[in-house]
């Protein structure tokens, strides 16, 4: 079994870093996270209300999209020391391309 799921773990993984720059020419999730900014009964957030949202929104979207990339050279998740320098670097990455 694990014979079928490596080949289609790595295509995942090669799909995934291939689509990475179409979805890095907005800020991560810039018109998901506008998109969900609405309070409890449904009117749009403003003020600091909607920053607070928009800022945990996007780290939140960062983080998903780091963690989609954390593979290592045979296409198996980090883990350890590894995953935590790589997300690390990942996310400074993302936030200078902002």
């Amino acid at each position: 079994m694990s014979r079928l799921i490596a080949p289609l773990i790595a295509t995942l993984s090669a799909a995934l870093f291939l689509a990475g720059p179409a979805f890095a020419q907005a800020p991560a999730g810039d018109s998901m996270c506008e998109s969900k900014a609405i309070d409890k009964n449904g009117k749009p957030l403003v003020g600091a209300a909607k920053s607070s949202f928009m800022k945990k929104c996007h780290t939140e979207a960062v983080n998903t999209e780091c963690s989609a990339k954390a593979l290592d050279k045979n296409g198996k998740p980090l883990a350890g020391a590894a995953k935590n320098s790589f997300m690390k670097k990942c996310q400074a990455d993302m936030k200078a391309a902002k």
